[in-house]
Order: structure tokens, then C-alpha cells, then sequence
């Protein structure tokens, strides 16, 4: 029944002979597993519990998600095709349903690293090191997305409240807090744009022609200036959005008041952070602990 399947795939579908030999690596594997269990069982007397039994064995080796996902693919289609052509009565494979795929970990900026960035001596006083360091500073201490940056109008800053409005996705307004250096800088930088470029605008963050920034151009900002401490290959906005949560439960901050200031709707959304340190609680436990390595 394998063999009419893989002339099917060849024959009928056209499929390159790279996707038959997967198919049949992972139908092959899948028959040793079950005639491993029981060497009366056949494709035909295959069960549901076989095919979850097979996946966790998988999984218990050490396959990610989407390799087990792509062996469960490869037994669908099989029993898809040996249904369809009467060799079976029934399909084992429709309703189990495959393992949740990882969500990697979201990436973030040390704090040292955010400190020897923003602490440098080398910023210069023209309009762009200036607006540089204040989008940098801004991600950073108030965890905004580059759209929400890109957004913001001079309006949009109260100074004497020392808050942020920020409108997220959906329209959705929150205010979030910022202390003293922020404020520093912010009024630093509007003196500064006033003065080389424009003063008639109402956005905060504007171009070399007086235009409000596009996203593009942010992302080019912080991937240039996050060069310069981190070698991690991904340095966007949005790292620095992970970096302001990571840093707040660092130092405490209780999740239901990191979810409202990143603006997520649930609290699942902000719970991925606390694997994020976690996984710097168990580097610093190696690194710290004289028997952490053994």
C-alpha cells in the first residue's frame, strides 16, 4: 500500500523525489514504530492512539513541533489517498491533530548593553545623533511599537504629568509614564528639530525635509545604533519593545501592569516575557554557581 502511494506521488502528483523520499522516511518510520508495538497491527488496523503514541515518541527524541507536524502531513495524506482508493475503511489520521509549534523566545538588549549604548560619549549634538538617541531612548524606556514612534505628535507629550498618549493597534490610546531623563531629552531633541529643521509641524519625529518619519527609516536608526553593543543578528524596534518588558520584570514589575503598558489585550501576550527571564535566571545560575556547569 506505501509503494502504490509513492508511485501516486511520483507518477500522478509529479512531486519533486526529494518530497517522496520525506513522505516515505516518515511512513517507513511510522510503520516500525507500530509493528514495533505489536507485529499483528497493520496500516489497515492502525488506531488513533498509534498515531498520537508515534508523535510523543517523536517528541521524546528531540523533534521540534514543525518536523513532527511534517510527519503527521506525510500520514494524512497517505490514509487521504488509501481511503480514496478503498484500501482502508476508515482514516486513523483525520482527527489527530498535530503538536503546537514553538514560539520563539523573544529577544531583547541587555541591560549593560542599553546602558553602554545610551551612556556613550561618541552622540553628537547635530539633528540626526539627536534623533537618534531619542527614538533609541524612547523604545527603550517606554516600549512602543515603531508604528505607535512613527505616530506620535508633539501633542501627544504631556511634561508637567510626565506622561506618553500613545495611540496602538485598533486606535487604541494608553498612557504610559516616563521620568526625567526622557524628559531631558525630549525637550532637547524638540529644541533641536525647531531649530535645523522644522517648527510647523505636528509630528515629533521628522525627516531631513521637515516630512514625518516613516517606519522604515526608524528601523534603520536602531538597527545601525544597536550594532555598535550586540551582535544578535536581529536589531529591530521591537527588540527594544521586548527589551523595556524584560527589564521591568527584572526589577519586579508585576505582569498585569507590564501587559497595560505595552498595550496587549491579554495577558497570555505578556507571559512570554517570563520565559524570557527565566532563561537569564538559568545563565546567570551557570555562570554564577561554582557546581551550575556539572
Amino acid at each position: 500500500m506505501v509503494d502504490q502511494y509513492l508511485d501516486y506521488l511520483r507518477f500522478e502528483r509529479n512531486r519533486s523525489m526529494l518530497t517522496v523520499e520525506r513522505y516515505e522516511r516518515s511512513l517507513r518510520d511510522f510503520q516500525r514504530f507500530f509493528e514495533g508495538k505489536d507485529e499483528s497491527t497493520t496500516w489497515e488496523t492502525v488506531d488513533s492512539d498509534m498515531i498520537r503514541d508515534w508523535m510523543e515518541s517523536l517528541m521524546d527524541k528531540g523533534n521540534k513541533a514543525t518536523s513532527v507536524n511534517a510527519d503527521l502531513a506525510a500520514l494524512r495524506s497517505f490514509y487521504r489517498f488509501a481511503l480514496g482508493r478503498k484500501l482502508i475503511n476508515h482514516d486513523p489520521a483525520h482527527c489527530v491533530k498535530g503538536p503546537k509549534k514553538d514560539k520563539p523566545l523573544p529577544q531583547y538588549v541587555r541591560e549593560n548593553e542599553m546602558d553602554g549604548l545610551l551612556d556613550r560619549e561618541d552622540w553628537g549634538d547635530d539633528y540626526i545623533d539627536v534623533r537618534a538617541r531619542t527614538i533609541i531612548l524612547l523604545l527603550y524606556e517606554a516600549g512602543l511599537r515603531r508604528s505607535e514612534l512613527v505616530g506620535l505628535d508633539d501633542r501627544d507629550i504631556d511634561f508637567s504629568a510626565h506622561q506618553l498618549k500613545v495611540t496602538g493597534k485598533r486606535n487604541k490610546q494608553r498612557v504610559i509614564p516616563f521620568g526625567t531623563e526622557l524628559e531631558t531629552e525630549l525637550q532637547y531633541f524638540m529644541d533641536v528639530r525647531d531649530r535645523s529643521v522644522c517648527k510647523n509641524s505636528e509630528a515629533l519625529f521628522l525627516d531631513r525635509h521637515g516630512e514625518r518619519m516613516k517606519g522604515g527609516q526608524v528601523y534603520d536608526v536602531v538597527r545601525k545604533h544597536l550594532a555598535k553593543v550586540t551582535t544578535m543578528k536581529k536589531k529591530s524596534p521591537h527588540v527594544l519593545r521586548h527589551s523595556f518588558a524584560t527589564a521591568l520584570l527584572n526589577h519586579d514589575a508585576g505582569l498585569e501592569s507590564v501587559r497595560r503598558l505595552l498595550g496587549h489585550e491579554s495577558l497570555k501576550t505578556t507571559e512570554i516575557y517570563t520565559h524570557t527571564t527565566f532563561e537569564q535566571l538559568k545563565r546567570v545560575y551557570k555562570e554564577a554557581h561554582p557546581r551550575g556547569t556539572e
